[in-house]
């Protein structure tokens, strides 16, 4: 019996990546809690301290760190958006909107991981996901409650720049993490 000494470097996913398994729901999980643990301290902080200019959504960043690791398919990327969305249910103020934003803006990055991550694009597919689907998130949030409520010059105009604010936060927060995780969890590209 002949022994074979060639050994080659294997990268172990600890996430199947396409498939939201209970690993990807875990994974969902463990980022949410820290996404709203993190909404009730650092996100107020920063609220706070900037006027509400920003006004981070730490849960818009759990699932687009869950999206980028796990890669579901639109439909899953819809059931993590809920998912998401009923976690945000209990801090809101704007009940069920955050079905639509979040629902919407989640099948967004999966989107935008199917098509991005792919050659020397997926170094910025984590920022730039992150950026478009935070901004998607909040204009779709802020539209539903202009209707609700009336006001749109004035809405428009307080809303918007905390949007942008918030989503360049969020696409800067996601690009840090997003590398540390993916080596945490072994994945490879």
């Amino acid at each position: 019996m002949s022994e074979n000494t060639n050994t080659q470097a294997r990268t172990v996913s600890t996430v199947d990546r396409g498939t939201l398994d209970i690993r990807g729901l875990v994974l969902l999980a463990i980022l949410l809690a820290a996404g709203f643990i993190l909404n009730f301290t650092v996100g107020r902080a920063i609220s706070g301290i900037t006027g509400g200019a920003i006004s981070p959504e730490f849960i818009i960043s759990a699932f687009c760190l869950t999206i980028l690791a796990i890669r579901p398919n639109i439909g899953q990327a819809l059931i993590i958006g809920l998912i998401s969305a009923a976690v945000i249910q209990i801090t809101t103020t704007s009940p069920f909107i955050d079905f639509a934003a979040e629902g919407i803006a989640a099948m967004l990055m999966a989107v935008i991981v199917q098509v991005g991550m792919r050659g020397s694009a997926k170094k910025v597919v984590p920022l730039i996901g992150t950026f478009v689907t935070t901004a998607v998130s909040g204009i779709i949030f802020m539209l539903i409650k202009i209707a609700m409520v009336g006001g749109a010059e004035q809405l428009i105009v307080a809303m918007l720049p905390v949007v942008l604010a918030t989503a360049v936060f969020n696409a800067v927060l996601v690009s840090a993490l997003y590398l540390p995780i993916k080596k945490a969890l072994k994945l490879a590209d």
